[in-house]
């Protein structure tokens, strides 16, 4: 019988697999190399847990995970760009009522988001791709919640100005 940890951590996990799953991917270009993160990061979560320590936020506990596991990939291997992996067939989720018209103009945003400076693109992929707050950005990038919030006014900027020149 599972405990009350065991039950609310796997709920955490279903929760936020795809999501965690889709950072991954966009991170790095490789589907088999991303779902073994992902589980790495399940792993290493629950030991951290099982000993006792406390987690507050499960979601951020999980990105900080993740990003940390994702940085020993680089060292590993190079990653590729966007582009790259739109190639490779990846392509961001999208909810299945979004009508063509969001679609395109998503891929259009990724395709501009990929031509932004790499600390201006994690924040916005982190803020409007995965949908995180602030504080959730902040605990995983571990700088204070002013500095993501200029990123993202400074990315977004960006994007708007290469979206101008289109």
């Amino acid at each position: 019988m599972k405990t009350n940890v065991e039950e609310e951590f796997t709920r955490a996990c279903e929760e936020h697999s795809n999501a965690l799953f889709r950072y991954c991917c966009f991170k790095i270009s490789d589907r088999e190399i991303a779902k073994d993160l992902v589980q790495e990061t399940y792993m290493k979560a629950w030991i951290y847990i099982t000993k006792g320590e406390e987690v507050r936020n499960i979601r951020a506990f999980f990105y900080k995970i993740l990003s940390n596991l994702i940085i020993d990939q680089y060292k590993k291997k190079k990653t590729l760009s966007l582009d790259a992996l739109s190639k490779d067939g990846f392509e961001p989720a999208f909810n299945e009522k979004d009508d063509l018209e969001n679609r395109l103009d998503g891929a259009i945003a990724l395709k501009m988001l990929n031509q932004i400076p790499e600390m201006y693109r994690e924040v916005i992929f982190m803020r409007y791709v995965q949908d995180m707050s602030l504080q959730e950005i902040s605990q995983i990038t571990k700088e204070p919640e002013n500095t993501i919030a200029v990123k993202v006014h400074r990315g977004l900027k960006k994007v708007a100005e290469i979206f101008n020149r289109s």
